[in-house]
């Protein structure tokens, strides 16, 4: 991603960088199967013309997907 992620302003945010390797890798693992399944539930209910849950669900795949960013990149020194 080409920008900042609004997520690594947050103490938590950065709380979560600064966890081991490993924890951060199974967690970025979850965040990006959580962003497919709320993808395809954002899908789905566009399709039941249910836009305020595609919003929801896009929403959810939209802050799983930083979270995955976030914790994939190495801490700055």
């Amino acid at each position: 991603m080409g920008y900042e992620n609004p997520l690594l302003k947050l103490p938590a945010g950065q709380a979560l960088r600064r966890l081991p390797k490993a924890d951060r890798a199974r967690i970025e693992a979850v965040m990006r199967e959580l962003r497919d399944q709320a993808n395809t539930e954002a899908e789905n209910a566009w399709r039941r013309r249910k836009g305020p849950m595609a919003a929801y669900w896009r929403a959810v795949a939209t802050y799983a997907r930083h979270l995955a960013h976030a914790l994939s990149k190495e801490i700055p020194q």
